[in-house]
């Protein structure tokens, strides 16, 4: 990866929520504390169906005065729809607050130093920064993500690019899939229980926190040791590159699907890198096909943690 990465994030929308009940509003809807999330904190958190699917997962920050969500623009609108339709009596406003920032993710080991030179400082993980308008939130793993005002954002373009040119949202993608963080798209809506994506995995669940649509199917995962599939991260030596919901299969299955991808991005030596849910048995067995039985052959490069530490 390069020194430096400075990416156009405008594939990304952005879900502004507000009002004097949006904190408990949104804590009884999605899987994570947000009545715990202090103003200036952020968190990975998701939003499932009353069975436990995954309809969105997306990055969350609180302000002083709002909660922002940060997810996939091709499902944000119908998000946000579905979304307000739980609203009833709450004072809670939601809207599309897209327009009101550029976002810019950065990424790489000046990336830290980037952000330093123009905030004063570099936040700690899973927190923000803001000056003049401009928000910053530390990812972790030195990523961040910067919400810039429209009539700002040239200068921080020129500022936080500096030499170098700027990066693809591909290149972002693949950042995000080292970082094994699952990015739920239209494909993949209502595939994956929170923990199958290893979601619990990077704190975007929390087990002690109230009901929530599909909350009792999530804990029954976890508490009765039944998940058979995890997240992984494999390689596409050759071929096409995958698509978010592209069958994998193995000979464990046969003709019968044994996964399925999740996100995928260019490789910088080639190829395509992909976090992949599969069955465990599969895993273990490493023979994993893209698109068919006799596909390309995918490479396992990270496996998931060991059934014995997920039940």
């Amino acid at each position: 990866m390069r020194s430096e990465l400075v990416a156009d994030l405008s594939h990304n929308a952005l879900i502004g929520v507000t009002g004097d009940d949006a904190a408990g509003f949104l804590h009884g809807q999605f899987t994570n504390d947000v009545e715990s999330l202090a103003a200036g904190h952020a968190q990975w958190n998701g939003w499932c169906s009353p069975k436990g699917r995954l309809l969105a997962t997306f990055l969350l920050l609180r302000t002083a005065d709002r909660f922002l969500l940060m997810l996939p623009a091709e499902i944000a609108a119908a998000i946000a729809k579905r979304l307000t339709m739980y609203v009833l009596r709450s004072k809670v406003k939601i809207v599309d607050e897209t327009e009101l920032y550029a976002r810019i993710g950065l990424a790489g080991a000046r990336a830290a130093q980037s952000v330093a030179s123009h905030w004063g400082r570099t936040p700690a993980a899973m927190q923000s920064v803001e000056k003049d308008g401009a928000i910053c939130v530390a990812l972790g793993g030195d990523r961040f993500v910067a919400l810039v005002p429209p009539k700002a954002a040239p200068a921080m373009w020129d500022l936080l690019s500096g030499a170098e040119t700027r990066a693809s949202a591909d290149e972002w993608e693949w950042t995000s899939i080292q970082a094994g963080i699952p990015t739920i798209v239209a494909a993949t809506q209502e595939a994956f229980v929170p923990q199958m994506a290893n979601f619990d995995l990077v704190g975007g669940v929390s087990f002690t926190k109230g009901c929530y649509p599909g909350q009792e199917i999530v804990a029954r995962t976890q508490y009765r040791g039944i998940l058979k599939r995890r997240m992984a991260l494999a390689h596409l030596g050759d071929g096409d590159r995958p698509a978010p919901g592209q069958s994998v299969f193995s000979s464990s299955f046969g003709a019968q699907a044994a996964g399925t991808i999740v996100n995928a991005a260019r490789a910088p030596e080639g190829g395509f890198d992909a976090l992949v849910v599969v069955q465990l048995e599969s895993l273990a067995k490493g023979d994993l096909r893209l698109g068919s039985p006799d596909g390309p052959r995918l490479e396992i490069r990270r496996q998931p943690p060991s059934p014995a530490g997920i039940a």
